[in-house]
């Protein structure tokens, strides 16, 4: 079940879900522009050697990364703070692309609308939003967890 990050603008925040597509064995697309350059120090420091373990696809840009999913036939699943659904009331897929938006600014309203689906992790009234590495993480685990169990070493 791949993830799609969308012009990414945290080194740490990407290479802590690069690190954790590493460990669960998915693969990551990463949609450019990003708001720092992919060699940049503490991006390597975040995944650490992680980043030897996953598969990461790189699109130049968000027409890229949609010519891509269309020819994989792949539903588009977002995860936002405009959504009414809650990840935990969803059933995954096994190719569902799980797709997180910039930390600063979530995706534009073309992206938001391209999507299949749209979920958002529930959390209490008053607060913007969750760290974006951690939502990563709750919806990858339970997508994983419904569509194929985590294998252990």
């Amino acid at each position: 079940m791949p993830i799609a990050l969308y012009e990414p603008d945290i080194a740490q925040n990407t290479g802590t879900i690069l690190r954790l597509a590493a460990c669960l064995g998915v693969e990551a697309h990463l949609i450019e522009p990003a708001g720092f350059a992919l060699s940049d120090a503490a991006f390597r420091r975040a995944g650490m050697d992680y980043l030897d373990h996953v598969r990461i696809l790189r699109h130049i840009s968000w027409n890229a990364f949609a010519a891509h999913r269309q020819a994989a036939g792949a539903r588009l699943v977002l995860f936002t703070t405009r959504a009414a659904t809650s990840y935990l009331d969803h059933a995954f897929a096994r190719d569902d692309i799980l797709l997180f938006g910039r930390e600063s600014a979530g995706v534009p309203d073309h992206v938001h609308a391209a999507a299949d689906i749209r979920l958002i992790v529930p959390m209490r009234a008053g607060l913007r939003s969750i760290n974006v590495a951690m939502t990563c993480a709750m919806a990858l685990g339970e997508a994983v967890r419904q569509t194929s169990g985590f294998r252990h070493a």
